[in-house]
């Protein structure tokens, strides 16, 4: 045999190819290493002149926090604002606003959050000029936010309404009434804040001489309590107010605090709402005019309101009705003639509309069979919109900009996957985070005009050098037809996939209204989890099915009120269908999910008991009877008009039908999904007499996190699919045949 002597860097070269894919990914890598953290581009604000930016920079070593300043164009440092290194009083912040004018800033110190949105903290204003510090309260306050003049500070605490004048340091407080768990000043309560999706329930109008609120009146409203276990000898309770399902909600009202007369008044709309929601408040360009928006409790109608401070009085300027519900959106801007632009669904897909100031339709902006995701902004010397949708495929998004006149519509990103905008203040640039299922978060400055690149800011080109070492797996996407509709799905087999071979299958789906699971875009934790399960012999799926979003409203809104009717019936196909591929043990399919998602499986388990040999449920609804009222009813109506459409669906009432392996898990302090209905789900099941698994995490939240708990979860979840779906499983039935055969 002839011997060949190659270079030595080419020697090298394929002993790195060699050695290249060969690691594992386990548990501890994604839960505890944090071996696939990827770079980010963290508080992104873009300051007022338009060619540069701020970002919020942590330093390891030092321990402390900044706020740099770069130059668009170069991306070079320019400045540093402050550093919390010269700072005695704090050692760290952990975000900041600027004033209008950029003069001051907020720090945010010693945050700790109340719920998912909501904290308290200690909060400075810092003078960029000066190099002061000024502590805005010695108390712990809520939401503090400059004036549009940036010569005042307002802010919650106790449920109260204050304005800090910050030349003279004097404190007013506006509101005086407001009481724990009976009465709120400017701030939502709970339900507001997880299903309306804000905090601050306060504005200041542009001449920063007048506050309007909204004021919550929790005093009807049924109180949840929770016990906190903690390391004392006692436990303690943690006492709120959750209006379930068809119970009382918050009274609301709207007023207006005007501070040179420091008196509040009440305003009043010219129709006659008898159980309604305000979910957003808005000045306009005017100071003397406040947008509205006022919702039925069904939800299925939206009033925009116009209400005129200086002459007490209101008009209405556009009313949204839908046969189902109406989403509420965040994209009202005002311009110059107070005209304004608009999103909504009324033709069947989310598009962007303007208006004249009385309401009267301009123009439909945008239209098609696809859906806006995303509304960055206008620029008016342009006359551009800039927005996000997935008219290049519901799996995808796309920046774009177009004419207000709906002309002129430009693709301004150019790679297929997700990629997500954020200008600068004039519009000229933007930063854009891309990614999709093969490249991870890259930020990239481009041109607003053309989209073109101008300039790599940050990429995970180590994250993708380090993947590289690891046994991984392609992100298959394509479409499954069920019951007459094409569903997104991906799916994830094991890197040596063998078509010769079977398979057991985990599903994975959220499937609540509105959602997405199967999208282009970078790994999250779970996608590593799923590649660890690919490496273990697994062919994990997922699909969504009716009443998920970005296929219009039609798709998504076929659910209602019967959530979990529809969703369930997709995913028992799916799997039967999935089932009948060569490659994959129709008897051994699983599915897992979250929240939604744990209801989900834990329907689909029982109801289609002949497919699934096991369910993971984490943290799920057993009953949308325990669920709040604007998240529920705006999807089932409330339990005294649908009683069937609560009941028929709800996984409390069908564990009869268990068949297989079923790990039911929840924390005991999740104050969104309460841990009652994994308790009423546990009894049922006992009284059944059906066996089940489960686990209860002392006082974690929905999110289950905190130290090693994660790691411990995902760990339990593993065994528990190994148990029930693993090669142990085959061969131990195999065996079992195999006597029966011999017996015979």
């Amino acid at each position: 045999m002839k011997h060949i002597i190659l270079p030595f860097c080419i020697c090298l070269f394929i002993t790195t190819i060699l050695s290249a894919q060969t690691k594992d990914i386990t548990l501890e890598d994604i839960w505890k290493d944090g071996s696939f953290r990827t770079e980010r581009m963290d508080a992104l604000h873009s300051m007022a002149n338009g060619q540069q930016y701020s970002v919020l920079n942590f330093d390891r070593e030092s321990r402390s926090t900044s706020i740099d300043i770069y130059d668009y164009k170069t991306l070079k440092k320019e400045a540093t604002i402050v550093n919390s290194a010269n700072l005695e009083e704090i050692p760290y912040f952990t975000d900041y606003t600027f004033s209008k004018d950029e003069q001051l800033v907020i720090l945010a110190t010693n945050e700790k959050a109340i719920y998912r949105r909501s904290a308290l903290g200690n909060y400075y204003v810092y003078n960029v000029k000066e190099g002061s510090l000024d502590l805005i309260s010695e108390d712990k306050i809520q939401e503090p936010t400059f004036s549009p003049d940036g010569k005042k500070v307002a802010f919650a605490k106790e449920n109260n309404l204050y304005v800090k004048d910050l030349s003279s340091g004097k404190i007013t407080q506006i509101t005086s009434d407001g009481e724990k768990n009976k009465v709120i000043n400017g701030i939502t309560d709970w339900v507001y804040e997880e299903e309306f999706g804000f905090v601050r329930a306060f504005d200041w109008n542009a001449d920063s001489n007048k506050i309007a609120f909204i004021r919550f009146d929790e005093t009807n409203v049924p109180e949840f309590s929770m016990d906190v276990y903690g390391s004392e000898l006692y436990q303690t309770q943690q006492v709120f107010k959750y209006p379930k399902a068809g119970e009382a909600n918050s009274l609301v009202s709207l007023h207006l605090y005007d501070l040179s007369s420091d008196k509040t008044k009440t305003v009043k709309v010219d129709k006659a709402y008898e159980d309604f929601y305000i979910p957003r408040i808005k000045w306009t360009n005017n100071p003397d005019i406040l947008s509205a928006q006022y919702m039925n409790r069904h939800q299925n109608e939206l009033d925009l309101w116009m209400i005129n401070a200086k002459a007490n009085t209101s008009n209405l300027v556009l009313e949204e009705k839908d046969k189902a519900y109406v989403d509420v959106t965040d994209n009202l801007t005002f311009l110059d003639d107070n005209s304004f632009i608009w999103t909504s669904e009324k033709d069947g897909y989310n598009h962007i509309y303007h208006y004249d100031k009385n309401g009267n339709l301009i123009n439909q902006i945008t239209k098609g069979n696809w859906e806006v995701t995303n509304y960055y902004g206008y620029d008016d010397k342009s006359n551009t919109i800039f927005y996000q949708s997935v008219e290049n495929g519901s799996i995808n998004r796309d920046v774009y900009s177009v004419k207000l006149n709906g002309r002129n519509k430009s693709r301004l990103t150019k790679s297929e996957g997700t990629n997500n905008a954020s200008f600068s203040a004039d519009f000229s640039f933007f930063i854009n985070t891309f990614s999709s299922a093969t490249t991870p978060p890259e930020y990239t400055l481009n041109s607003s005009t053309s989209g073109n690149l101008i300039k790599s800011i940050k990429d995970n080109d180590k994250l993708a050098q380090k993947l590289s070492e690891y046994k991984t797996s392609k992100k298959e996407f394509s479409t499954i037809t069920i019951n007459g509709n094409d569903l997104n799905m991906w799916m994830i087999k094991p890197a040596n996939f063998d078509e010769s071979k079977v398979y057991p299958l985990l599903m994975y789906q959220y499937s609540g209204p509105g959602s997405q699971q199967v999208a282009n875009r970078w790994n999250g934790a779970n996608d590593y989890w799923y590649q660890h399960l690919a490496q273990e012999g697994y062919i994990v799926a997922c699909i969504d099915g009716r009443g998920t979003g970005l296929k219009g409203a039609d798709f998504k809104k076929v659910t209602q009120n019967e959530l979990g009717k529809y969703e369930v019936e997709d995913q028992i196909a799916a799997a039967e269908q999935l089932g009948e591929l060569p490659y994959i043990d129709a008897s051994r399919i699983g599915i897992w999910g979250w929240s939604y998602g744990g209801f989900m499986s834990s329907n689909c388990l029982f109801k289609g008991n002949d497919v699934f040999k096991m369910a993971i449920a984490v943290a799920p609804v057993s009953s949308w009877r325990f669920y709040d009222t604007i998240y529920t009813e705006r999807y089932m109506t409330t339990p005294q008009e649908n009683a069937s459409g609560y009941d028929e669906n709800s996984p409390i009432n069908h564990v009869d039908k268990l068949k297989g392996d079923f790990l039911l898990v929840h924390g005991s302090g999740d104050d969104n999904v309460h841990l009652q209905n994994t308790m009423r789900l546990a009894e049922a099941l006992i009284q059944a007499d059906k066996q089940f698994d489960w686990a209860v995490y002392p006082d974690k939240n929905h999110g289950i996190y905190g130290g090693n708990t994660r790691l411990h979860l995902y760990k339990k979840m593993t065994n528990f699919i190994h148990e029930t779906l693993g090669d142990k499983i085959l061969k131990e039935e195999e065996t079992k045949v195999n006597q029966v055969k011999i017996k015979g």
